[in-house]
């Protein structure tokens, strides 16, 4: 589009509509906070990104230098393509498969930052002087640096989210030393890239970008499986910060706006689920959380003793004798999909008078706040699901505990054995209460593949089998 007073009224109403479509992302942060506005704040985000979007295509045809149409034309096509994509995945994932398919996402972000810094470079970056040039190839190189690491590392936690590899951490010999070295290596190259003239600036590009990915991979491979929905947060962040990176690189301030947010509050959600967790921030961007003390199993309490189990009707004949009950769960009952059940007897178990929470681990699943979806969608209310700080304490004085396919985050190793890779991992207190009835299939240890003495304890009982019908038949039976 030639430039000219059309030209120039098509920027200015482009920029407010950033700003209205900024507004509307922070109300959409803003209600997702609860699980009351959780709905309202995706439909603002929704009809923000729209805006964005559209004020985005506005202005791409305005600097294109080919005909309006053709431009139009390209940028349709690419949000067809990419919306039939999205919502063909969304449509066919499970419940189950969300917290990979966000840390795919997150990959994809990764991507377009590395892709977006290469591009501005090939095609000579932004009009202006050398000071200009210099700000500019900084902002490519930490683009891709940041992108890079996202990509990879979102490819791993994808890998161990979906059991495509273990979910053990991977102990290099002097991990820390190889991480820091990789970083000192990708900075070290930065006063060379900016040397650099013409196509000769690729070549340390190329370097980092490959010392970048290997280190992206290795942080999130060091990181055991039972830690990973601190991971997914995390990364979160940084495709939050690599899309920053892009928005500098393109000269989009929406997307610096955008990328700002997302980086901020998933840095700030890891900060809290860390704290949470008694686990250092710092080792988490570090890649050594996670990482085991010992070996899995460590200490005497370790797998100890024989376990009891119970069939349907022993659980039916506890729940009808009890005041009040806790139900804990896990990712093991999004497997089964016993969300439902579970609903249906907490249900009846109110209709007896009987008091019913459930309560829900800050890492409680494989995704923060994975859990508290699942009983959203089977529609629990609100008021009943409470955090573990929030039921803790009040664990003691519970008639009986259900702990539906939950593991790691009621594992008593985590207080009382200091050489077990969870240790000092606050958990759900759930053998303080006056019985303990554990749903599993088997007595396979969790994801974090740390035995759990809890199942030998003489007031717990294993209910073997589906979760899902194993509920339905208590159900049944009471």
């Amino acid at each position: 589009m030639a430039p000219g007073t059309d030209a120039g009224t098509a920027t200015a109403f482009a920029q407010a509509v950033y700003v209205v479509a900024a507004l509307l992302f922070v109300l959409s942060l803003a209600g997702l906070a609860r699980p009351t506005t959780a709905r309202r704040g995706v439909t603002l985000g929704i009809v923000g990104m729209a805006l964005a979007l559209g004020a985005t295509v506005l202005l791409a045809a305005e600097r294109s230098e080919r005909p309006v149409g053709v431009t139009l034309g390209l940028a349709l096509a690419a949000l067809v393509l990419g919306g039939a994509v999205g919502a063909w995945r969304a449509r066919r994932v499970a419940m189950t498969e969300l917290p990979q398919l966000i840390a795919i996402l997150h990959s994809s972000v990764g991507l377009a930052a590395v892709a977006v810094g290469y591009n501005s470079l090939l095609t000579g970056g932004l009009a202006g002087g050398p000071d200009d040039e210099a700000v500019h190839r900084v902002e490519v190189f930490l683009g891709v640096l940041v992108g890079a690491v996202t990509l990879t590392g979102s490819v791993v936690a994808y890998l161990k989210l979906a059991a495509r590899m273990s979910s053990a951490p991977l102990v290099l010999p002097r991990r820390n030393a190889l991480n820091l070295a990789a970083v000192a290596v990708a900075l070290g190259l930065l006063p060379w890239f900016l040397a650099a003239d013409g196509p000769a600036a690729l070549v340390p590009l190329l370097l980092m970008t490959v010392v970048a990915l290997a280190l992206g991979a290795h942080l999130v491979a060091a990181i055991g499986g039972g830690d990973m929905p601190v991971v997914v947060s995390m990364l979160n962040s940084y495709s939050g910060w690599a899309a920053a990176a892009a928005g500098f690189m393109l000269g989009n301030d929406l997307l610096i706006v955008t990328g700002a947010l997302v980086g901020a509050s998933g840095a700030i959600l890891s900060y809290l689920m860390c704290r949470a967790m008694n686990r250092s921030f710092v080792s988490v961007v570090l890649g050594g959380f996670g990482a085991p003390t010992g070996g899995p199993g460590a200490g005497p309490a370790a797998g100890a003793g024989e376990h009891r189990e119970v069939q349907v009707e022993d659980v039916a004949r506890m729940l009808r004798g009890a005041r009040s009950v806790v139900v804990t769960p896990g990712y093991g009952m999004a497997v089964a999909q016993a969300q439902y059940p579970v609903a249906e007897l907490v249900a009846r178990l109110r209709a007896r008078g009987v008091a019913v929470r459930f309560g829900v681990h800050p890492v409680a699943g494989r995704l923060p706040g994975h859990m508290n979806v699942l009983l959203a969608e089977a529609k629990v209310p609100y008021d009943i699901v409470l955090e573990m700080d929030e039921i803790n304490d009040d664990l003691a004085g519970t008639d009986v505990v259900l702990v539906i396919g939950a593991n790691d985050t009621v594992n008593p190793a985590a207080m009382e054995d200091p050489r077990s890779p969870i240790a000092g991992m606050p958990v759900l207190r759930v053998w303080e209460a006056g019985q303990v009835v554990i749903f599993k299939r088997s007595m396979a240890a969790g994801y974090a593949g740390v035995p759990n003495p809890l199942f030998a304890r003489e007031n717990a009982a294993m209910l073997f089998g589906d979760a899902k019908e194993q509920v339905e038949k208590i159900v049944q039976a009471l």
